[in-house]
Parts: C-alpha cells; structure tokens; sequence
C-alpha cells in the first residue's frame, strides 16, 4: 500500500500504463506518460536546489501541466504550495512570501505572471515552465519572454531524463501539501497535511465512490481548494481518468451538462451551489447522463429542495454528503436515500475510517442522546500537522483531548455545532461563531437561512447580524429568487413568520441576481460581511430594503 502520494501514480503507472490518466481539451495522457512528465519535472527541480522539505508553488488551473507540477514536486521530495491564478498579485505574493517557496512550476501561459510575481517576493530563485503534453513542440526557448527572475523554459524541463529519481526523498509524515484558507484577520493562513494526513481521505474516498478504472471522475475544484485532492489522488489510486471541465463550460449549466454527457463523466464531487445550478439551469432531461454513477458534495450546506430537485432529475446515481474543513480532510459521510425529499437538512452522516467524531456539549461532556447539541471534535490520522509559521493559531484548534487522561492526543475543534438523528447520524446546526444574541436570545445564522431557503422561489439565500445599539444585533437577509417568481419583501417576511419566532425574522430583506462567490464556488460570507462592515461605518443605512 502506498505511504506516499506520489506512489500512487508510480503504482498506476506500472499497473496500468496504457490506461487514461487525464483528459483536457482534446489532450489525453496516459498513466506511463504523466509518470515519465512528472518524473522529468521531478529531476529539473532537483537540478534548481529543490529538496526535500522544500515549498513548490503551482500556479496553474487544473491541468495536465498542473498534475504534472504537483507530483513531480512530490517526487522531488518538496510540498506543492497551490497558487489560484485569478487570485490578486497581493495574495500571491503574501502565500509565496510566508511558504518560502523556492520555486514556482507555472504552465506556459502564466510564465510572465509568475516570473513578475517571483521578482516581487524576496528570496524567489526562479520560475519554471511546463507545459501540457502534445503541445510542446509551440514552445521555443526565445518565446519566453525576458524576465530579471530566473525562468527555466519547458524546453529545458523536456530534455531532463524520464525515469525515477534514484532515491525516495520524502516519509509519510512530511508535508505533502499546504493550502491556504481565508483567515478571520483577512491575511490567508496555510493548513499543513502530510502524505499520512491525505492518503487516509485519498484511500477512504476511493473506497467510498467505488473507484474503478473505467471511471472518468470530474471535480471543477481548482488546486487551491481541497476537494481537488480528491481527483487528483484518489482517481489515481484507482488508475482511473481524471477529466478536466473547461473553465469557460464551468460557467454556464447547460453547458455543463452537455460536456458530461459528452465526456461520459461517470463520478462527480463538487461545492452544492454547483450541483444547485445544474438542477435549476441545466435542462438535465435534453440529456444522456445515465454514465453518471456517483455524485458527491461538500464544502458547505445542500439546501434540501435544491437536492431533491436533483435526485428527482438524475434518480440513478449515488449521492454522498461529504463534511470535513480543510484541516481534517473529509471526517464524516451520509449517503443520501433514493428518492430524498425531506424538508430538513441533510445529515453529515458519521465518521469516516480510521477517524473519530465526536460532539461536546457547552458544559463539557459528551453528546449522547438525539437532539443534544455539541460541537464537533475530530480525531485521527487526517489531521492536519498545523498552520504554517503560526503556533499561536495551531494551539488553538488542535486541543488536548478532554476525554484521553492517559496520554496526550490532539484532537481538532470545528468550530461547527452538531447534533445527533436516532439513527446516529451527525446533523451539522452552524458556526459556533455565527450564533448572535438578539433581544437576549440565542439566534444561529444557519437556522435562519434554512428557513429561507423553504421559500418555493428563493434560490439562494445569506443571513448576517447587523449591529443595533438597542437590541443588540438585528438579521439582514440577503436573497436571491427564479427569474419568474415575484418575491417581495412583505412575502418573504409572511414566509419567515410561519416557521420562525419574531425574534429570528429577519429585519432586512435584499435582493440581488447572484449571491458574491469566492474561487472555490463557496457563497463568500466574509464579502457580505464587509459590505456589511463599510455601511455600518459609513453610517449611511444605504441598502436595497424592499
């Protein structure tokens, strides 16, 4: 069994030569083929001064010259330090800057940005070229612009030998990987996993989805966002095809969906909006999309009519709901009954192999019993190894485990409120941080918008506290409806009343076309916040009330 990432292509790669490991844009490439690529990148690294322990910075959109970035900078010993090409030079530079990367492997289109990103970050050596298989031979040494950071330019990187390096440069417990989530502050801050930490979600995931090697899995994630470790490692697990969607085809559902069809995608893993997009837009029933076999979610909540929609368009597949922040890897999985079409949330289901959950209550013991509410602690092999450069942070979230006496052991704190079903299955309440007080009492975010999100015509929906200097916070809605419907403030209000307390109704009701999204297709809350933030400091209440 494999104890390192980068194993699992090496054993694809021997296994199955032959077989597709990635498709994009009319480019296919074998497992041997990314094995010998990612192999050569491995050896130019090595050639730069690359070694074990080092950062590798990716920037690319997911990608076969991507792929091949990342596990060569593996089998050179280094952790892939992933790099969102949209992202703003200023974030690039602070993630560049705080991981130390030595070296930034870039496809040949992003050669003059991560040249001039290289020169705005001290201690940056140099940039290296690679790019996608099948395309190499547009690529000319004097077609790389001149740039005062040290570029190494794909002709280089291609005359480098295809076979392994001569040694294993790398144990199970170095870092394998370090991605940078959005901080509280503002400033990004880096969620350490070691090959440990990923081959325990890699090898339970493609349990989980039954991976097999006829299987063409697709993730729209990009890099920066963990649900692509899935894709990229799990799908090699199984020496299975790892299909890229192309960015613009990401945008519209209906494109979408026929570029499924097309491609024949058999298994799908995703952020819900998404999948929400894909029912409500995509005219699923135009199209043969009966190879799909597994749909998989996470990272945030799946509005439940939005998945019954689905499951009522696309009846044969599996449904599995996935839970887990990016410093656990996933930790607990449900998969979804056929024909579901409960009004309620849709649980997070229970642990997952070689992990423990469990909830604590506000008073420090155990939730034991339906309906007790606690928040959840995560323990295992998954857990992350900490935030990079940021002991103070690292402390905070991984505990001592309260209930361990014997020994120490860290456990993780979510930060995220649970309670159990009778069949014992997690059901994910909100941020422990999102819950507000409003005329004294408890109020959670969450179950607000859940509500909302029972309204027939809000499609989309995000509630934030409003400072109040009387009642000491009030509730701002923030909707989006079908084009057809006729939403009104008085209606969603009607709405709210019937299911909820006056003190949780919402104060303020705005509506927009699209809620604000971040680079990994999550509703971007810290957004809304600010917005919220910059109005309450102008003081000047200019908000679209209706």
């Amino acid at each position: 069994m494999a104890y390192l990432l980068q194993r699992l292509l090496t054993e694809a790669a021997a296994r199955r030569p032959q077989r597709p490991a990635i498709a994009h844009g009319g480019c296919l490439l074998t497992y041997q083929e990314l094995d010998r690529l990612s192999n050569k990148v491995a050896r130019a690294l090595s050639r730069l001064g690359v070694a074990p322990g080092d950062r590798v910075g990716v920037l690319a959109p997911k990608s076969a010259a991507a792929v091949a970035g990342v596990y060569g900078a593996l089998k050179a010993g280094a952790c892939y330090v992933p790099l969102d090409p949209k992202a703003p030079a200023g974030r690039l530079s602070h993630i560049v800057r705080d991981s130390g990367a030595a070296v930034i492997v870039v496809d040949e289109a992003r050669t003059s940005q991560a040249a001039n990103l290289a020169d705005a970050v001290p201690r940056q050596p140099g940039v290296m070229v690679v790019s996608v298989p099948g395309r190499a031979e547009r690529e000319e040494a004097a077609s790389v612009p001149t740039q005062s950071a040290a570029v190494v330019p794909w002709t280089a990187v291609a005359g480098e030998s295809g076979e392994p390096l001569a040694e294993e440069r790398a144990i199970e417990t170095d870092l394998a990987y370090i991605l940078y989530t959005s901080g509280s502050t503002g400033t990004p801050k880096g969620v350490m996993i070691s090959h440990r930490n990923s081959l325990t979600f890699v090898d339970w995931a493609a349990g989980a989805a039954g991976l097999r090697e006829q299987d063409r899995v697709c993730s729209p994630a990009p890099l920066h966002f963990d649900l692509s470790v899935f894709d990229i490692f799990s799908t090699c697990r199984a020496a299975a095809c790892l299909t890229v969607i192309p960015d613009g085809t990401a945008t519209f559902p209906v494109s979408i969906a026929r570029w499924l069809e097309a491609e024949k995608v058999s298994v799908w893993y995703s952020v819900p909006s998404a999948l929400t997009l894909l029912a409500s837009y995509g005219t699923l029933h135009q199209f043969d999309l009966s190879g799909l076999r597994v749909v998989a979610f996470a990272g945030e909540v799946f509005p439940p009519k939005h998945l019954a929609r689905l499951m009522a368009e696309l009846p044969h597949p599996r449904y599995l709901n996935w839970y887990g922040p990016t410093e656990t890897n996933v930790c607990t999985a449900y998969e979804v009954p056929a024909g579901w079409a409960d009004a309620q949330p849709v649980p997070i289901g229970k642990a997952c192999a070689n992990i423990e959950v469990f909830a604590v209550t506000s008073e420090g013991s155990r939730v034991s019993r339906p309906g007790e509410v606690g928040e959840l602690y995560v323990r295992g092999s998954s857990l992350m190894r900490g935030y990079w450069g940021q002991p103070a942070k690292t402390s905070e979230a991984l505990i001592r485990n309260p209930f361990q006496e014997e020994y120490e052991e860290l456990v993780y704190r979510t930060g995220d409120l649970v309670s159990l079903d009778p069949a014992g299955n997690y059901v994910f309440l909100g941020r422990r941080d999102n819950m507000v007080k409003i005329r004294g009492y408890r109020v959670e975010l969450g179950e607000v918008e859940a509500t909302l999100y029972r309204h027939p015509a809000i499609r989309e929906a995000a509630v934030l506290a409003v400072t109040d200097e009387l009642l000491g916070s009030r509730l701002r809605a923030v909707v989006t409806g079908d084009g057809a419907a006729n939403l009104t403030r008085e209606n969603v209000l009607d709405h709210c009343r019937r299911w909820l307390p006056g003190y949780m109704v919402p104060d303020i009701i705005e509506f927009r076309e699209n809620l604000p999204r971040t680079s990994t297709g999550k509703v971007d809350r810290a957004g809304l916040a600010q917005e919220q933030n910059e109005l309450e400091s102008a003081g000047d209440g200019r908000r679209k009330n209706l």
